[in-house]
């Protein structure tokens, strides 16, 4: 197990810095430990006890197939239904306990994941193939939702307030949000700490029960989750993991009338038609976070340098494989070609390899599936435009082993390609030339999704033009640090508008919690 008297180093999105040597000395000890513990079997968990899957899945690290991550048991449909038996029989006490110390619970989980943060982000590193700047981050952003979320408990008196009485002083009114019960929780696997700890404690913190679900490519995130949920002192019942693939384990969760709501981050297909179909005999809350296709616009009042770097950071993070990444991008025409120009050469410059060696900027995408999705866009982008920079798998120096990708940035296309309306989650980018900052942000509110979007000018009637008009729900401006990508919870709100998410209140923000519960009313009289 990690120690937890590691030291702690705030990490974040917007402060990751590769030349805290500290850090990587900190780091690097956790790496030992957590190559250390590769190969183990690792259990389900059902009303506090371990419990063994119908089969188990071998995880193998995308950098390298030769590294197996570790085996883990394979849930059945009965595992799902005996995790919804267990967490609603847990869920009453669990709802009776005093909101505070629900809250006490989540901040020691929090405290837990900092401390052992090192360990924690190899382990993430390792399983789907971050850098460990972009790992760490991450980690840190797990504890810091349990801990905003809680702050906004706390702030809002555990959601119980009194109400007006019309004068009449022997009338007592007062307004309660109420849990609902047990949530399902189906997290993806790009962020599978934080897009873990967000619903998992928000859902908990206000009185429900949960079973989780993660992604059967990145489980062990999950596993380590669960085990700092349960140092804290999470009774037993009230968190379940079952592990296993969408079509059974999912689809247990989605379709049992023991799940009184559902939180779900992945693909707008999947999200979509979960949200249509979540609903039986009444409605149950589904809280759908889906994908994003986000543009960023560069006008020519921008300050080209800055829009570059923003770009290159936000496309290209993670191998784009996140849902804010920066996929598209509209430049107005007399700066498009010296734009171009920047970016080539920031893309050039990114090194790509094995995120566990600290000089590599970018490491590999998910898996085969994400290798072919990135490889046909790149064969369209030469058939129906210009590649800039980028298009080919990397196979030298051992990467063969591995579903290393080179950055792309593509342009020439006609404005309805493909390209720029498909998420490919990818490092991958599509540029366009305008002719206006209205022309852009017409083609950026075309799409299907509105997740996240950003601006590069420095003219501030043009700023406040996109801001009153854009259509998603996560604004940057001017952000060199990103484009499209790094909210941080308390910092930034996240959430999409139209197909990127279902409900209208963002992730990382002071709504957040109230989605798990539900409004009473009281009127009591003397």
């Amino acid at each position: 197990m990690p120690t937890d008297a590691t030291p702690r180093l705030k990490i974040t999105y917007a402060t990751l810095r590769n030349d805290n040597e500290e850090l990587h000395a900190l780091y690097e000890a956790g790496l030992v430990q957590a190559r250390g513990e590769l190969g183990r079997h690792h259990l389900n968990l059902i009303g506090g006890k371990p419990r063994e899957g119908e089969s188990e899945s071998i995880v193998r690290s995308p950098i390298d197939r030769d590294m197996i991550v570790g085996h883990f048991a394979k849930g059945s449909v009965q595992d799902v239904r005996d995790a919804i038996a267990a967490a609603r029989a847990a869920q009453p006490a669990w709802a009776a306990m005093p909101w505070r110390e629900r809250l006490a619970i989540m901040r020691r989980a929090a405290e837990l994941i900092s401390q052992r943060q090192m360990v924690y982000g190899a382990h993430m590193a390792i399983e789907v193939g971050k850098s460990r700047l972009e790992a760490l981050g991450e980690v840190e952003e797990a504890a810091d939702l349990l801990r905003y979320y809680a702050d906004v408990m706390e702030r809002n008196d555990g959601y119980d307030h009194p109400m007006d009485n019309l004068g009449d002083a022997a009338v007592h009114t007062r307004t309660i949000l109420r849990p609902l019960g047990v949530f399902g929780v189906i997290s993806p696997f790009n962020f599978p700490m934080a897009l873990s700890a967000g619903p998992s404690a928000a859902a908990l913190m206000a009185g429900n029960t949960v079973v989780f679900k993660p992604s059967t490519t990145a489980p062990m995130s999950a596993v380590n989750l669960v085990q700092a949920y349960r140092d804290a002192g999470l009774p037993d019942g009230t968190l379940n993991l079952v592990m296993g693939p969408g079509e059974t384990v999912g689809q247990e969760l989605q379709q049992n009338p023991g799940i009184n709501g559902i939180v779900f981050t992945g693909s707008y297909d999947v999200g979509f038609e979960l949200f249509k179909k979540f609903s039986v005999r009444f409605p149950r809350p589904a809280i759908v976070e889906m994908g994003g296709k986000n543009p960023a616009i560069v006008t020519a009042r921008a300050d080209l340098e800055e829009a570059a770097e923003g770009i290159v950071r936000s496309a290209f993070g993670f191998s784009g494989q996140k849902c804010s990444a920066n996929s598209r991008v509209y430049v107005e025409r007399p700066v498009h070609d010296h734009l171009i120009k920047l970016l080539v050469e920031k893309t050039e410059a990114l090194s790509v390899g094995d995120p566990l060696v600290r000089s590599n900027w970018m490491g590999p995408v998910i898996d085969q599936r994400a290798v072919d999705r990135y490889q046909q866009a790149s064969t369209e982008a030469r058939r129906d435009g210009t590649v800039y920079v980028g298009g080919e798998r990397l196979t030298d120096g051992g990467l063969e082993r591995g579903f290393f990708v080179e950055p792309t940035i593509v342009g020439n296309l006609p404005a309805e390609h493909r390209l720029f309306v498909d998420e490919l989650f990818a490092p991958f980018t599509a540029v366009a030339a305008v002719d206006s900052l209205d022309e852009a942000i017409r083609l950026s509110n075309e799409s299907v999704y509105g997740l996240t979007a950003g601006i590069f000018s420095e003219d501030a009637g043009e700023v406040q033009r996109f801001l009153d008009t854009i259509e998603t729900g996560t604004l940057y401006v001017n952000r060199r640090a990103g484009a499209t990508t790094g909210a941080w919870p308390g910092v930034q709100a996240f959430g999409g508008w139209k197909g990127s998410g279902s409900t209208g209140k963002a992730g990382l923000s002071m709504y957040y919690v109230a989605q798990f519960l539900r409004e009473q009313s009281h009127t009591v009289v003397d």
